[in-house]
């Protein structure tokens, strides 16, 4: 069509138009665009009154209608809201906040499905909430999704989930009383690309009523500055704590500042830690302990804890694992006050029972490299082809009476002046270097072509 003067100027009105309208007015255009306008049931952002009731009646009726319930930028005060089945809230990134007022939680769902909070501002505002509750708080449902939020100043939780399938994902969590997200027997989950800062308990928890298969995938956070304000003995000050659950995948996290663990891995089998950067972690940094059966640990950096990596509780039936590719550096001698007394530091790798270990980088370890069994806690470890420089001693390898059979092959061993290899009785080694002519000999240990270089 052949653009005329009239048209022209139409267009020209149009566009002038569509300037002057307000920016709180466009942001209204945008949000109605999304679902219903929230300020279509009286809502008001902005309004220093409690608007829980009718955001309540908002949220009630776009969910009978099938319809997203767009809030426009502002801020809103409610007390405790439920969230019924098909009910989408969406606001405005960064712009959109509602300020807790009070209740059990902000956002409470039970047996609610297809439920969505996305691009919203939760402010718990620290008031206290009740043990084991969260501010967005949701029970046997399917298809529940946290996107794009931020939640801050939870006084407990800042999301709680149990019986849920969902996702929660691009989300930021501050300032949490309690733990950024608990996951109780979850049934397909995933906690992906989330921000958690200041925590006082743990920072993400993947939790089982009894020991089962789980299958949560937590991918891609980043996880910093996680207290563990109880105290304990690695209860609480964990980034990423999985207890009883089968099947969890933790790869490609960021970590850092960590009171106790950067992964806990607790009577969870199968469970796969990989390709996560870890720095300045206190206790162990990747865990695998009690009764599990299965765990590979690889290709993680970890630069700063007392411990790199322990696959024990042999005794509780902990067994089955691969350690490979990790790099673990500039070790800390001593754990927390609040561990066992005979849990020693300085240790880049620890394990116990049916496991290989090979291709892993240790440096800087004020105690042992790496520590094959406990007392007669030891069966069929295989430790070959690793770098293991500048620690007290090489490789330390139980040789009390009932210990099993290790392999210690093809591995560089430079700086450890205590000795390349050694025999240890628990923590404490009596052998002379295992690799030097004339050495005991041990049945049960075979130790091959190994390179090693003296202190210079």
């Amino acid at each position: 069509m052949p653009l005329n003067r009239r048209h022209l100027f139409g267009l020209t009105a149009t566009g002038a138009g569509a300037l002057a309208i307000s920016p709180r007015a466009m942001a209204a255009r945008l949000t109605s665009a999304l679902g219903r306008d929230a300020t279509q049931y009286g809502l008001r952002p902005g309004n220093p009154d409690d608007q829980t009731r009718t955001l309540q009646r908002a949220i009630d009726e776009a969910a009978r209608g099938q319809t997203p319930l767009a809030l426009p930028p502002g801020v809103y005060r409610t007390g405790a809201l439920h969230l019924p089945n098909g009910a989408q809230l969406v606001g405005v990134h960064g712009a959109t906040r509602l300020v807790f007022s009070g209740g059990a939680s902000m956002f409470t769902g039970e047996g609610a499905s297809n439920v969505s909070l996305a691009n919203l501002v939760l402010d718990g505002g620290n008031i206290p909430l009740p043990s084991r509750r969260g501010l967005v708080h949701c029970l046997s449902g399917h298809d529940i999704r946290i996107t794009g939020c931020e939640i801050t100043a939870s006084g407990g939780n800042g999301i709680w989930l149990e019986n849920v399938a969902g996702d929660v994902s691009g989300n930021t969590i501050t300032k949490i009383a309690v733990t950024a997200i608990t996951s109780f027997d979850a049934q397909g989950l995933t906690v992906t690309r989330n921000t958690i800062q200041d925590t006082n308990d743990n920072g993400i928890e993947i939790l089982r009523t009894s020991i089962g298969d789980d299958g949560t995938l937590v991918a891609d956070n980043r996880l910093e500055d996680i207290k563990a304000g109880p105290g304990g003995s690695g209860q609480y000050g964990n980034a990423i704590n999985a207890f009883r659950a089968g099947n969890v995948i933790v790869r490609g996290n960021r970590i850092r500042n960590c009171d106790y663990s950067a992964v806990r891995g607790n009577s969870s089998s199968n469970i796969q830690i990989t390709g996560n950067s870890i720095t300045d972690v206190r206790e162990v940094a990747l865990y695998s302990e009690f009764s599990f059966a299965g765990a590979v640990i690889a290709n993680n950096i970890v630069d700063g804890a007392a411990l790199g990596v322990s696959v024990c509780n042999f005794n509780e039936g902990g067994r089955l694992a691969v350690v490979q590719g990790n790099i673990i550096r500039n070790l800390l001698a001593k754990r927390p006050i609040g561990t066992a007394p005979d849990d020693g530091g300085g240790i880049g790798i620890y394990v116990e029972a049916d496991t290989s270990v090979t291709g892993n980088v240790i440096e800087n370890a004020p105690s042992i490299g790496i520590v094959a069994g406990w007392g007669k806690y030891l069966r069929d470890v295989a430790i070959t082809g690793n770098v293991i420089r500048k620690a007290l001693a090489g490789i330390g390898v139980s040789v009390t009476p009932g210990a099993g059979a290790a392999l210690v092959n093809n591995n560089m061993i430079s700086e450890t002046p205590r000795g390349a290899v050694v025999g240890l009785d628990h923590a404490r080694p009596i052998t002379p270097d295992l690799t030097t002519e004339g050495a005991p000999q041990f049945a049960q240990i075979t130790v091959g072509a190994n390179a090693v270089r003296k202190v210079p």
